[in-house]
């Protein structure tokens, strides 16, 4: 009897995680040089200023900034791409 494929959700989530940190090293390698500049380019979206909860004995800092560049956003369409054949 034949199983079927079935991807492991996982494994996607690692590809999009390496292309997500692959690509923004490019685009920030990328963002100095004039010609590849646009790759650097992004927005950032998050929490500038951590949220400090401070109850006595315990002091929990919350935080979390994404920045989204083109280069990022290439990563995770080439990530997607080789998953696709995997």
């Amino acid at each position: 009897m034949r199983r079927s494929k079935s991807k492991n959700g996982f494994v996607l989530v690692l590809m999009l995680l390496a292309g997500i940190v692959i690509g923004g090293f490019i685009g920030d390698y990328c963002g100095s040089v004039k010609a590849l500049s646009w790759l650097g380019y992004g927005k950032t979206f998050g929490l500038t200023s951590p949220l400090k909860l401070d109850i006595g004995v315990l002091v929990l800092q919350f935080g979390l900034t994404i920045k989204f560049t083109i280069a990022g956003i290439i990563g995770i369409v080439v990530a997607a791409f080789i998953y696709r054949f995997i």
